[in-house]
């Protein structure tokens, strides 16, 4: 029993903490940020002020996670983000095809509760600090409801992940809020004068069928008035969670301290939605519907944005600019929202895409004013028109990563975040992040510390794609469509299809190219051709475009619409190979066709995207001559997805169990083996709501056996990622990975061994799809 006499006053419970790298803010850029940091070693705090990680992803919001592959609807091919987020988002695919939000809330818990560097404090607000100069934070201090304790965080590097930046706000870091006029930057999608319209906020909704009618009685502050929402028309009684992400509003306030007057608004309108889904009578299928969640939160789209020595805009992303420091990349459009939101007239959105992803430079994730502040999430340094792209969860998830490594970089080499400009330690964070997953586009990896490429590497078997036999179904033509293949200089291979026309009529067949060879946007035609065809079935349909390829690329072979024909498919599916449809994605686009006004900045150019599995199939196809670009020496080329080249190692679809080869001339001594396997980089695996047909990735490969040639120092060698398993006389298996479905796995053995020779088996995915494998990599003991 406690008995406390009377005080004057009591202090908090006080806790002083001290480490590494502190980030602030539990979202998915705060999570990935410190857990990348925590796997270098470095002693990480995570401060949360939500009880669950997330953010817009949470259960508390439920959005979608979402990046550069847009719902799969632009012309941005295996563009998902890499590293950490990649494993997220693969891991909700394995567990949590369904969408449920409450499941990818344990799997971030998960995935940070895991890591013995990082220390992590939920319930935790941010609302002090304390600096040690005019441009450098010592401390801050944090308080937690739940246990009622104030803490003192003290760390030589901050990162601000908070969404609203309230250490950057706090510090004194220059910042921006609002749209910046047209002549400031030049971006023609600017308005012609600057302004504070911000992006507003969302609350989402979900309903579920009970299978018996239930009444609904509004609470008193609802809409009653649902015509006072312009689109109210547009509403259904099955659709719920963020496919309502247009019930927007507040972007005309101050989105940070109007904040709750905001989410007094939205709450009017979504209980006013569903009162007219229910009452009104128009919805007789509601009637057995009822109201299972409405979220307490709002989601934040915008506020803040600080400046870093690089303001992001509109041309870096519509011109795709290259830049030295590029850490990350973007790919979402420019997807900017009318200020009034949910109650404007206009569409909910416009959206202009790019013709490919764009490079994203570290000098946007730095404070230009606070030496020690690092900048992730929605608030890194862009222009409103920037930012529109920049701010989707994905993309600011995997700019975080480089945040994360970056600090790394920066605690050992005792440098600023802007020291890391100097191109050596740049070329050295940069080889670090691709190691560890990310993508950085025109970029590779190149590290003195491999041993693979040293190594001579052969394979039991190399793909050469000669042939897609049929599977007996057939797509008929209402639609253009193509087929990608990753071709090198020299003339075209000829490609023969098998077609069936219902009446006499031309097939009219282009090859085409993208104008920027890692885009895949098929914006050049380099020869047409029109082929008679008489009515029949399974006609071999033979195209030679008598055509030469230049450099290495992707080219398009594509059979233009005509309703009387229909191409037959074939079940086979290859890395770096895939079918395309020149159609629009309603959610991303509004036509097949971006058609924008003119003196915006913005190009004009074709969709043309792939359909979701099991739809989406490759045309039945013969190949001459066949394509070899998918030999063992793509493993150690310095890509880990597809870009101008399939970029993988592709085994004989006749070859089950086949063998990759790694022979040096003399014995090295290996501690870790990383394997990075084709989790299908063209898939977004949106986090929530959608739910998907499929938990794994068909292209994958799921089980190998690493063999040594001599045996070494240790015995029975293991890994996290691997199983130990026994030695053999000639050759030792050192470990064996079992039903993986992860894209890289990282072999890190008890006791390194001493060969001259490693062999890979793998284990083909299916009969329909060959074993595939992007890259190996070796490193000694002290890599």
């Amino acid at each position: 029993m406690i008995l406390e006499a009377p005080s004057s006053s009591r202090s908090l419970r006080s806790v002083d903490l001290d480490c590494d790298l502190t980030v602030v803010g539990g979202g998915l850029s705060g999570v990935c940020a410190a857990i990348t940091a925590a796997r270098t070693g470095l002693r990480v705090i995570l401060v949360q002020d939500r009880p669950v990680l997330g953010g817009n992803a949470s259960s508390e919001v439920r959005l979608w996670i979402l990046g550069a592959t847009s719902h799969m609807g632009n012309n941005n091919r295996w563009a998902r983000e890499g590293g950490v987020i990649d494993e997220i988002l693969v891991e909700n695919m394995h567990r949590n095809p369904e969408g449920n939000a409450l499941i990818l809330d344990t799997i971030l818990l998960e995935w940070v509760h895991r890591e013995p560097n990082l220390t992590l404090l939920l319930n935790t607000a941010v609302h002090d600090l304390e600096k040690s100069d005019a441009d450098t934070i010592r401390s801050v201090r944090a308080f937690c409801s739940q246990n009622s304790t104030a803490y003192t965080i003290s760390s030589p590097l901050f990162c601000d992940a908070s969404g609203d930046g309230i250490v950057g706000f706090l510090a004194g870091a220059a910042f921006r809020i609002g749209a910046e006029g047209r002549d400031e930057f030049g971006e023609l999608f600017a308005p012609a004068e600057a302004s504070s319209e911000l992006l507003g906020h969302t609350i989402y909704f979900h309903s579920k069928d009970t299978g018996r009618p239930v009444r609904f009685t509004a609470p008193s502050f609802a809409l009653s008035d649902i015509t006072k929402i312009p689109r109210w028309r547009d509403f259904k009684a099955g659709e719920s969670g963020c496919r309502l992400w247009w019930i927007e509003w507040g972007g005309a306030l101050d989105t940070i301290h109007d904040s709750e007057t905001i989410k007094w608004e939205l709450w009017k309108v979504a209980y006013g939605v569903w009162d007219h889904i229910k009452n009104s009578g128009r919805f007789p299928e509601a009637e057995t519907m009822t109201l299972e969640w409405v979220g307490t939160i709002p989601g934040k789209r915008e506020s803040r944005r600080f400046e870093g020595d690089h303001i992001l805009i509109q041309q870096d992303i519509v011109e795709q600019r290259e830049h030295a420091d590029a850490v990350s990349f973007g790919g979402w459009a420019i997807d900017l929202h009318p200020v009034e939101g949910v109650y404007s007239p206009l569409p909910g959105c416009t959206q202009w895409h790019s013709k490919g992803v764009y490079p994203i430079p570290w000098r946007t994730m730095y404070s230009r004013n606070i030496n020690n502040l690092l900048l992730a999430g929605r608030i890194i340094s862009a222009s409103h028109v920037a930012f529109a792209s920049t701010r989707v969860m994905a993309t600011c998830a995997h700019s975080a990563q480089a945040v994360g490594m970056a600090a790394a970089l920066c605690i050992e080499k005792k440098a600023t975040p802007r020291d890391l400009l100097e191109p050596s330690l740049m070329a050295e964070l940069r080889s670090r992040l691709i190691r560890s997953g990310q993508f950085i586009p025109g970029a590779t990896h190149e590290d003195s510390a491999d041993l693979a490429p040293s190594a001579v590497i052969t394979a039991s078997s190399e793909l050469p794609l000669a042939n897609l036999p049929p599977c007996g179904e057939t797509l008929s033509l209402t639609e253009s469509w193509a087929v990608m293949l990753p071709v090198t200089s020299g003339p075209m291979p000829k490609t023969t299809f098998l077609i069936d026309a219902s009446e006499n009529t031309t097939l009219v067949a282009e090859l085409r190219i993208s104008e920027k060879p890692d885009n895949h946007t098929p914006d050049v035609t380099l020869r047409s051709i029109e082929i008679p065809l008489a009515a029949g079935k399974q006609q071999s349909v033979e195209l030679d475009f008598e055509t030469a390829i230049e450099g290495t690329r992707f080219a398009f072979v594509c059979l233009l619409r005509n309703e009387a024909l229909a191409v037959h498919l074939s079940d086979r599916r290859v890395s770096g190979v895939l079918a395309l449809c020149q159609a629009g994605n309603k959610a991303v686009a509004k036509s097949n066709i971006q058609s924008p006004p003119p003196g915006i900045g913005i190009d004009t150019f074709e969709f043309w995207t792939p359909k979701r599995r099991p739809l989406g199939k490759n045309p039945a196809l013969r190949i001459s001559p066949p394509i070899r670009g998918f030999n063992a020496a793509n493993l150690t080329n310095g890509f880990s997805r597809p870009t101008r080249a399939s970029n993988a190692w592709v085994a004989d679809f006749a070859h089950e169990q086949p063998v990759v080869r790694l022979q040096w001339d003399t014995p090295q001594t290996i501690a870790t083996v990383e394997l990075d396997f084709d989790t299908d980089f063209d898939h977004p695996m949106e986090s929530v709501l959608m739910g998907h047909p499929e938990r794994d990735m068909p292209f994958c490969v799921r089980n190998v056996r690493i063999s040594a040639s001599t045996d070494g120092a240790g015995n029975d060698s293991s890994a996290t990622t691997a199983v130990a398993s026994k030695t053999s006389a000639a050759t030792r298996l050192v470990a064996e990975i079992i039903d993986n479905h992860q894209t890289r796995a990282v072999i890190r053995l008890e006791s390194p061994i001493v060969t001259d020779c490693l062999e890979l088996q793998l284990l083909a995915p299916s009969v329909d799809v060959p074993a595939a494998l992007f890259a190996v990599r070796c490193y000694g003991p002290e890599a």
